[in-house]
């Protein structure tokens, strides 16, 4: 992408493409944002969608197909301003770090509720809790070589060229400041074809960092690695599923207890956005006696819930379930912990199962929890908190539990995702 410029050759504020400079370049003006952040005009041969776009933006672009990069800035959006970060217009990490905070946090509201507006479900929607600079604390980078040189960062956007980072506004600043020491770490494990990919978590402990894709032969390298570890101040090394060295264990606070999650294994990404949403679930779980924690992960909501019910935890996959089974042995004076391995993709929990139940929380990925939603829907289960990383599987859910009897009480975006389109929703339901 050419660097977008301010011009004197302002177009005026009519919607929709002025005119034809050449067969590829127009003028146009963003009038909305599409669900991924990019910006949204009329062009001369339909919708155009313009990255980097914004509503209100008069813009010079070249136009390919259905989408368009951005040339000039002729006349700026109100909402503009200017990204904190160097690596922006490269970087595909972040899509919005060039909208001021209101328009930002309605965006991602109005994200929510036209999800919700396209299933049939009108209910009020909380503003957005906001998310603060600097909080995300996993990250999953990637290393290359460029000839002699090992780059280490993030993708552009739509491309397989590599951003080589050297700030993220997004970041833990622990990780922003480790990434010279994770190249060197790099260099040791690099394969000869292909990339290397590094998940880092900051936990109390230190960096926790798993990598994969590593070059054959480590075992001839334990020495080296062990120092590097070291040097970085690492609570534990993993390379391809296996945990190499372990100074600390990377364990995360969950309510009274601490679970230390699979190598380069799922967690929410910032602390404080977990914590509004084990707040938010268990307002809506209220005080119930006995509940079902499904897609249960290392435990985030199970612990918390436990501290005042009894809870089932249901997690489909291996390595979460052991987490979480080693962090409930921990003496907490906590309520009775059941839990299985189970995929509630291919066998949710039955109406008849989920009987003993008065309350349920469920957080499934993306594709949301259409199966477990249409038998919690034919259960006698009284609430239920969903959580979602994605409006529009979340809204389809709700629209089964809806039709089923529930009624929604409260819907709560969370910006987990600081300068990205993506939303984390809390929604509250009961049993009409």
């Amino acid at each position: 992408m050419h660097k977008p410029r301010n011009s004197a050759l302002a177009v005026g504020g009519g919607a929709g493409y002025r005119t034809a400079m050449t067969d590829a370049t127009i003028d146009i003006t963003i009038t909305a944002l599409g669900h991924l952040g990019d910006g949204l005009a009329s062009g001369p041969k339909g919708p155009l969608f313009v990255p980097g776009g914004l509503p209100g933006d008069v813009l010079r672009v070249k136009a390919q197909g259905d989408r368009a990069t951005i040339l000039e800035i002729l006349t700026r959006s109100p909402a503009r301003v200017e990204p904190t970060c160097r690596h922006f217009e490269a970087c595909g990490g972040c899509s919005l770090q060039h909208m001021a905070e209101p328009d930002y946090l309605a965006f991602k509201r109005d994200q929510v509720v036209r999800a919700l507006e396209d299933r049939g479900i009108e209910v009020p929607v909380d503003e957005v809790i906001p998310s603060a600079p600097g909080s995300r604390r996993r990250a999953v980078l990637t290393a290359v070589r460029a000839g002699h040189k090992l780059l280490l960062g993030y993708h552009e956007r739509a491309s397989n060229r590599l951003v080589d980072i050297t700030e993220c506004p997004v970041l833990d600043p622990k990780i922003v400041a480790a990434v010279p020491g994770l190249k060197r770490l790099a260099e040791v494990l690099m394969p000869r074809k292909g990339e290397l990919r590094l998940t880092v978590l900051a936990t109390p402990a230190g960096l926790d960092v798993a990598l994969a894709n590593a070059a054959p032969g480590m075992e001839k390298k334990l020495v080296q690695l062990s120092g590097l570890t070291a040097d970085l101040g690492l609570a534990r090394l993993s390379v391809d599923g296996e945990i190499i060295l372990e100074a600390r264990a990377p364990a995360l606070p969950m309510g009274k207890v601490a679970a230390v999650p699979a190598p380069g294994g799922f967690t929410q990404a910032t602390a404080e956005a977990e914590a509004h949403l084990a707040t938010l679930v268990l307002a809506a779980l209220g005080k119930s006696k006995k509940a079902a924690d499904l897609f249960a992960g290392i435990g985030t909501f199970t612990f918390r819930m436990a501290e005042t019910m009894s809870v089932h935890a249901v997690e489909g996959e291996a390595a979460a379930v052991a987490a979480l089974d080693r962090a409930s042995r921990q003496p907490a004076g906590l309520r009775q912990i059941t839990f299985e391995r189970r995929d509630l993709f291919r066998r949710p929990l039955m109406a008849a199962e989920l009987a003993g139940f008065d309350a349920v929380t469920f957080d499934p990925p993306r594709t949301g929890a259409q199966a477990q939603a249409e038998q919690l829907a034919l259960s006698k289960v009284k609430r239920i908190a969903a959580v979602s990383c994605n409006p529009a599987t979340l809204a389809r859910d709700l629209r089964i539990l809806i039709d089923g009897g529930f009624k929604v009480t409260r819907v709560t975006p969370v910006d987990q995702f600081l300068y990205s389109p993506h939303v984390e929703v809390v929604a509250a339901l009961e049993r009409a």
